[in-house]
């Protein structure tokens, strides 16, 4: 294995975690899929890499913050399924991408009464 010299670097383009949060917000049992971010949002984060239902708040000494605007499946605790994307979200943006992870904020914009109906 070679080793890494002090000049070398690695760049992480910040889809990359979009991408990262939004999977792992998406393979929580009980989220139906990403939401809207709001208008006010956008305007207050212009600047900020956001994608689709996620909005990143990146530091100079890398660590992220991370806003999801989710749509939550009816009939499930909502604050229950909301710590467990949290969990998953810091999980996979740690592990996979190495960053720290200053908060994960869930935002449950809408909830999905007609994926719960379907059978299956």
């Amino acid at each position: 294995m070679t080793d890494i010299r002090p000049q070398d670097t690695i760049t992480i383009h910040p889809s990359v975690l979009l991408t990262t949060a939004e999977r792992a917000a998406t393979n929580v049992k009980g989220v139906s899929r990403m939401g809207n971010i709001p208008d006010v949002v956008v305007n207050l984060f212009r600047g900020h890499p956001q994608g689709n239902g996620v909005v990143l708040d990146l530091d100079k000494d890398k660590t992220v913050r991370i806003e999801l605007y989710l749509v939550m499946m009816a009939g499930i605790d909502m604050v229950q399924t909301s710590k467990l994307v949290q969990q998953a979200v810091t999980r996979s943006i740690q592990d996979l991408v190495g960053m720290t992870v200053r908060a994960v904020n869930v935002h449950i914009e809408d909830v999905d009464y007609v994926s719960a109906e379907q059978p299956g």
